[in-house]
């Protein structure tokens, strides 16, 4: 498609300054930000940032009102009135959701009743916990939400006051003084800036900040958009860091949503109509395409088996014809080649490892084979291994090629 056909994002979603909410900052050709101090600079980009997860929720909400998905959380962190999403945009929250909540619900009803730890990174007003803790039969779950200061106190307040949603959370609860921390049992909303878990950035997390994570428990990470707006070398770290945290015998894991495929004439446009409004997706450029995400994923040790798939092949192999033909009964869907282009621009990656023994770790016995994670033949990632897309490897053995080719996977 010529570029000049494109669609503009902006349109796409409606957007437009929010002189209200969490603000939204636009710049015109005029604009003095040149001469801004850098912290300044840092603190209007920082706002920019943390307004997505009002445009996050805008989208949800447009999903849930139009019959797309069932979230009965969403409206209680509405912070606009309803705005309908073109429905390009309500597809594609429609996958993105479905394909994420399928990879979590595989890893937390793994194994039974083995309780299990996710932590999503960037999580504003995410309403997954809460999804999930509603269901007939609620996992045994950890569950850990990090953002700024400004997001989690806004979802702590929502909270607080809506009896749907503090009922499922285990008591005893402890708000933080300042309103921007909550802690309880099952559930914890950290207020971090997740820069400062990089120690390049020269402004390190406070002690016993993040003492709540299990380094024993299976772990899932999440990142829904939220590592691509840190550099690229920030984001590699904060990983790393929550890899260091668990135990080498851990399996963990990280499932990423995220931008791809920005060199052709619709990523331009896609990233230029970001750029007008101030959003830059800093990552792109080193994570641009499905290999160069899964490469990501090995090199940051999830090297058990994985992949990476755009919207578009998540729509065709994870949504069966049933569903199919329900949300095809939703809205007339007018702009098809559009909504192709889209959906080949976003993709999800997953990849897992299986943890090591002490042994296995220490170099001293090989690795088991995949698939034993508890010694009877089952593994905390089966259902991953069972879905379309999923690349299967071989343990790393000793004095073998350590290093991503593409061949590692499948």
């Amino acid at each position: 498609m010529a570029g000049a056909h494109i669609p503009n994002l902006l349109t796409s979603h409606n957007a437009r300054p929010l002189g209200h909410g969490r603000g939204r900052v636009r710049r015109g050709p005029d604009s003095d930000e040149g001469d801004e101090e850098p912290d300044t600079a840092r603190a209007r980009k920082d706002k920019i940032v943390q307004g997505t997860d009002n445009d996050a929720n805008v989208s949800r909400m447009s999903a849930v009102e139009v019959g797309y998905l069932h979230d009965p959380y969403a409206r209680l962190f509405a912070t606009v009135g309803n705005q309908r999403r073109f429905p390009i945009i309500n597809r594609g929250t429609y996958v993105r959701t479905r394909a994420i909540d399928k990879l979590v619900e595989a890893f937390l009803f793994s194994q039974g009743s083995t309780r299990k730890q996710v932590i999503s990174l960037g999580a504003g007003s995410d309403t997954r916990y809460f999804r999930l803790m509603s269901r007939e039969r609620p996992p045994d779950v950890l569950y850990h939400e990090l953002d700024f200061p400004v997001n989690t106190s806004l979802k702590i307040a929502t909270i607080q006051g809506a009896p749907s949603l503090r009922r499922h959370i285990d008591d005893p609860l402890f708000v933080l003084s300042t309103d921007t921390e909550l802690h309880a049992p099952n559930y914890h909303i950290h207020a971090i800036d997740l820069r400062t878990l990089d120690r390049a950035y020269g402004q390190p997390i406070g002690p016993g900040k993040l003492d709540h994570i299990d380094p024993a428990l299976p772990t899932l990470l999440i990142s829904e958009c939220c590592l691509t707006y840190l550099a690229p070398e920030t984001a590699d770290a904060v990983i790393k860091h929550f890899v260091g945290i668990l135990s080498p015998a851990t399996p963990a894991a990280l499932v990423l949503y995220e931008p791809i495929n920005p060199f052709d004439s619709f990523g331009k446009v896609m990233i230029a109509n970001l750029a007008a409004r101030g959003i830059v997706m800093q990552t792109i450029q080193k994570y641009h395409s499905l290999e160069t995400q899964k490469e990501r994923l090995w090199n940051y040790g999830f090297v058990d088996g994985g992949g990476a798939e755009d919207v578009d092949f998540l729509y065709q192999e994870w949504v069966d014809a049933r569903e199919k033909k329900r949300i095809g009964r939703l809205e007339m869907l007018d702009e098809v080649e559009e909504l192709n282009l889209l959906a080949k621009h976003y993709c999800v990656a997953w990849g897992f490892r299986e943890g090591k023994s002490a042994q296995e770790a220490d170099g001293k016995v090989e690795a088991k084979d995949e698939g034993k994670g508890d010694g009877k033949g089952t593994s905390t990632w089966d259902g991953w291994r069972a879905l379309p897309g999923t690349l299967r490897a071989p343990p790393v053995r000793e004095n073998s090629q350590s290093s991503f080719t593409g061949n590692n996977w499948g």
